[in-house]
């Protein structure tokens, strides 16, 4: 069987409380299509949830202008705890992710009207694309990248959803390996070391990085491809000080970026493919799961420094719940796109306020 990565399906957010952080994501950032909202036990998540099942409460959104989405995330029976330390650019795991702009000075504007923790200037990064960081309520960092084209529907929203992560390595050369021969990120769109201006106001900003920003060599198909768009993940190896691990000492869950999520056909290939290259599934879901209103195949792998990756193989999801309207992804061709129509009648699903 094939393997067919789509590109990221979503990031996972850990949250105090789901609902209120929704809110904030669609009002700021267009995350206002609900693809499913659930309430159950993280039964199979033992190895990163303290051996034990966990309740939670748990919503993925998307924005309808493209890219990918949040999976919004809360215990329910346990306070989800903060990093016990300051995170700098550099530490490893999920740093930031990447949000585009149709117009990036539009969307600097809109967010300071809005009294939000603009932590930037616009800036470039050294191919002289124009970005910004914003921060949520909740100290998660997003950086807002300026893109032209590639926007599958032109929704109120002046951003998209995710397109791509800031994630902290400790060895490059081996986190280009994994990120290449196990995503599809197999080209580089710049490899740079300094202490960069563009940086200065991040934590950790006077420190030696080493950068590599890296993008898949050829076209992602699969159902979602279009909607999902272009993704980057930019690689950030810190070269004087010893980088501490985000979620030490923490659970999956808690507080902060949780993982980033492939949507992906042939999980029985995938998963020899990992453990060909040394990176074993950790979980797997093994048959279908269902989350109420979706449902597939879903494991986890750790990268070299082990921030998680999941993949998940998608069953069924619901296009309008009130009439009873499921999509059966299993009886599709999983490397042909659905029709444009079909994804925009997702809006059904839109959540206001």
């Amino acid at each position: 069987m094939d393997i067919n990565i789509s590109g990221i399906q979503q990031v996972g957010i850990g949250v105090e409380n789901v609902k209120e952080a929704w809110k904030w994501y669609r009002q700021n950032l267009g995350m206002d299509i609900k693809i499913f909202e659930d309430a159950s036990v993280a039964e199979i998540m033992l190895p990163y949830t303290g051996g034990k099942p966990r309740e939670r409460y748990a919503v993925l959104a998307l924005n309808l202008n493209g890219g990918s989405g949040f999976e919004i995330w809360q215990y329910t029976k346990r306070n989800p705890e903060a990093p016990k330390f300051d995170i700098q650019i550099g530490d490893l795991g999920i740093f930031a992710t990447k949000i585009k702009s149709k117009d990036i000075h539009a969307s600097y504007k809109f967010f300071k009207s809005k009294g939000l923790s603009i932590i930037s200037e616009i800036q470039e990064d050294p191919k002289e694309h124009l970005f910004f960081f914003i921060k949520d309520p909740y100290d998660n960092i997003f950086q807002i990248i300026s893109t032209k084209g590639n926007w599958f529907s032109n929704q109120k929203s002046l951003t998209s959803g995710v397109a791509g992560a800031i994630i902290g390595v400790s060895d490059m050369d081996k986190a280009i390996n994994f990120y290449s021969t196990i995503l599809g990120y197999n080209a580089a769109v710049y490899d740079v070391t300094d202490t960069f201006e563009s940086f200065k106001i991040l934590p950790g900003e006077n420190n030696k990085l080493r950068r590599v920003l890296l993008k898949p060599g050829y076209p992602r198909t699969g159902s979602f491809s279009k909607l999902f768009g272009s993704s980057k993940i930019e690689l950030i190896q810190v070269l004087d000080r010893e980088p501490k691990k985000i979620f030490k000492d923490r659970m999956w869950g808690d507080l902060g970026f949780i993982h980033i999520c492939f949507d992906i056909h042939g999980m029985d290939a995938l998963r020899e493919k990992c453990k060909e290259n040394n990176y074993p599934f950790t979980v797997d879901s093994s048959q279908s799961f269902d989350m109420g209103e979706a449902a597939g195949h879903f494991s986890y792998i750790e990268d070299p420094d082990g921030t998680l990756i999941e993949f998940v193989e998608t069953h069924k999801i619901p296009i309008v719940k009130k009439i009873g309207w499921y999509l059966d992804l299993t009886k599709r061709d999983p490397k042909k796109q659905l029709p444009n129509w079909l994804i925009k009648a997702l809006r059904f699903g839109r959540v206001k306020g």
